[in-house]
């Protein structure tokens, strides 16, 4: 079965998922996240350095201190890091799959 928040590879993370997961991280649930929301949290690691060892809890404070047009950008840059991912993962995939074809 698979949750409703999951990465589906043809599907590009919304701006809403990624707003709802910096929302989830602000208020402090330290509920499980879902396989999406830990893309989102990675992603957001990898585009922000300053947060890349913080733990959730850090993070979350961390956003809660961002101006709205701090917020902004750095959901355009966590979803655009996670596209480019996407495609490098969707193009690996099918690399793989001709490599195997051929021997």
């Amino acid at each position: 079965m698979s949750h409703d928040n999951d990465v589906h590879q043809s599907e590009p993370i919304s701006e809403m998922a990624i707003v709802d997961t910096f929302t989830k991280l602000i208020f402090g649930q330290e509920s499980q996240y879902s396989s999406s929301e830990q893309l989102i949290i990675q992603a957001l690691r990898l585009v922000d350095p300053s947060v890349a060892v913080d733990s959730h809890r850090d993070m979350g404070q961390y956003l809660r201190a961002m101006g709205v047009d701090e917020m902004i950008q750095l959901v355009a840059r966590v979803q655009s890091r996670m596209s480019s991912d996407a495609r490098y993962l969707a193009r690996g995939s099918s690399e793989r799959k001709l490599d195997h074809r051929a021997h």
